[in-house]
């Protein structure tokens, strides 16, 4: 090919500007063989400069309303608006909304007396003076908060009998001589866990709020203690996800040692655990050990993974959404805005169903969605032919290259992953669920940076994986590592829903 276009410069330098080009050079430009290689060729630079073109015009137009991407992916130049659409109330507090203000307590723990001593008009004293009447204020504040050291004393005695001497038992949780109790050690792990702190910032909080000088060594071996005695506990929550009606996957990227792993989460609205992996895939769902052997509605996104487990599968409609508004800004296909506002359709009605008592849309109301359904895809994969393939080379393995409406529509097709939350009302509209149960990870490390082990990750997230139970069945976090520190772990309720 290069010698052909050396040749066709060769011939053209050779020419005069103002002469056409002769019928013998043609002849001889032909007679050389390799021009349709060149054509050829100048055809697949173009097809190839022409995908890269599109690729990029995508990925300008993608963003957080359109894309899996981030907010934080947009730049200072991010859009507002969003998929849902604007309400009729103005935000805030609505007119028939009751409001909440501090209440008055009728129980006070401290009265301050501000006496009134002498007149303000002419001086004179009033400290003998009885009271007529009062002006009551109430202040709700916190005491000076201190560490409180509390001596555990255990009596020694010898028997008058048998001379034996006996000794008092201590408390399980007080096996040292000198020791922090379990409400300083949860709150040390309730701000790592809870509010995501690094460990130097919590040992400044500790020091400037409270006057304890902890170290980061002492956070570390209480972070150990807690994560050990959750050993049983997170064992529990797994069964229980894996017996749901209903499981969520997800899973993101988190930065361990400098490394990319992977967080994968499963989790219930009742139920949450956490699981870190060098891998994303079915190599890691496998070590998770809750897919192999979960056999309910599993709900997640569309990877191709979750396809390899025998459970039945719904798929996050919020994604389709906000593929089918890519490909409506991108590519100007009605068939997508319609698909969009049909999609929206569906969930208003399941919800109206569900609201009213019912547990299954009709009969006749699930035909005429489906038929309109497959209309809509119809009328998208009209819009989307599948791409010429004359000029292209056959690939030697996978499917042939298609544009990002065609795929969306090729994903679409499975009906009832992608409908599932009609015909199953116990299954929601999105992967909401899993979605908030990964973003506080994310901020997490945003707040305190990667993970400098694996095994500092897995200490984090197996504490984390049971807060987040707590917090979803309305049990108080800090009360219950306290208890925990003292022996006496609160279990969460277990039973799938």
């Amino acid at each position: 090919m290069t010698d052909a276009v050396e040749f066709v410069q060769d011939q053209m330098s050779q020419r005069k500007p103002s002469s056409p080009i002769s019928r013998e050079e043609i002849r001889a430009i032909y007679a050389q063989g390799e021009i349709i290689a060149l054509v050829e060729g100048l055809l697949e630079r173009i097809s190839q400069l022409e995908a890269r073109l599109d690729q990029l015009e995508n990925q300008q137009k993608q963003d957080s309303r359109n894309s899996s991407k981030p907010p934080s992916g947009d730049g200072l130049g991010k859009r507002t608006k969003r998929l849902r659409s604007r309400g009729e109330r103005s935000s805030g507090g609505q007119p028939e909304h009751p409001g909440r203000t501090l209440e008055w307590s009728e129980q006070v723990d401290e009265v301050i007396v501000h006496p009134v001593l002498q007149c303000e008009a002419c001086g004179a004293s009033l400290s003998e003076i009885e009271v007529e009447s009062w002006l009551l204020r109430q202040v709700h504040d916190l005491p000076p908060l201190r560490c409180v050291v509390r001596e555990h004393q255990a009596e020694e005695k010898r028997c008058p009998c048998c001379t034996k001497l006996n000794q008092a038992v201590f408390p399980a949780n007080v096996n040292s001589v000198v020791q922090y109790g379990s409400g300083i050690k949860s709150l040390m792990v309730y701000l790592m866990v809870g509010q995501l702190l690094p460990s130097m910032r919590v040992c400044d909080l500790l020091r400037e709020v409270v006057g304890l000088e902890v170290s980061e060594g002492t956070l570390y071996n209480t972070y150990t203690h807690c994560h050990e005695s959750l050993e049983t506990i997170e064992l529990h929550l797994k069964r229980a996800i894996q017996q749901a009606e209903v499981g969520h996957f997800d899973e993101t990227g988190i930065r361990v040692n400098g490394q990319l792993m992977w967080l994968h989460v499963a989790c219930t609205a009742a139920l949450t655990y956490y699981f870190i992996h060098p891998k994303r895939r079915q190599v890691a769902m496998d070590a998770m050990d809750i897919l192999p052997h979960f056999s309910s509605i599993g709900f997640h996104d569309n990877c191709s993974s979750y396809a390899h487990y025998a459970c039945q599968h719904g798929w996050c409609n919020a994604h389709h959404l906000r593929e089918l508004l890519f490909v409506v800004e991108r590519y100007g296909q009605s068939w997508a805005n319609e698909m969009m506002t049909f999609l929206v359709e569906i969930k208003t009605q399941v919800e109206t169903a569900k609201a009213a008592g019912f547990s299954a849309l009709s009969a006749i109301q699930l035909k005429e969605f489906e038929q309109r359904y497959q209309q809509l895809l119809k009328q998208g994969f009209q819009d989307n032919p599948m791409p010429p393939t004359v000029l292209e080379k056959p690939k030697s393995r996978g499917r042939p290259k298609q544009n990002p409406p065609r795929n969306l529509l090729n994903r679409l097709s499975n009906q009832s992953a992608v409908l599932a939350f009609m015909y199953d009302f116990r299954v929601p509209f999105d992967n909401n669920q899993a979605e908030r149960d990964v973003c506080m990870m994310k901020l997490r490390q945003k707040i305190s940076g990667g993970f400098r082990s694996l095994e500092g990750a897995r200490l984090f997230y197996r504490i984390r994986g049971y807060r987040s139970t707590l917090r979803k069945q309305g049990i108080e976090v800090l009360d219950a590592l306290k208890q925990l520190f003292e022996g006496n772990p609160i279990f969460p309720s277990l039973q799938p829903e």
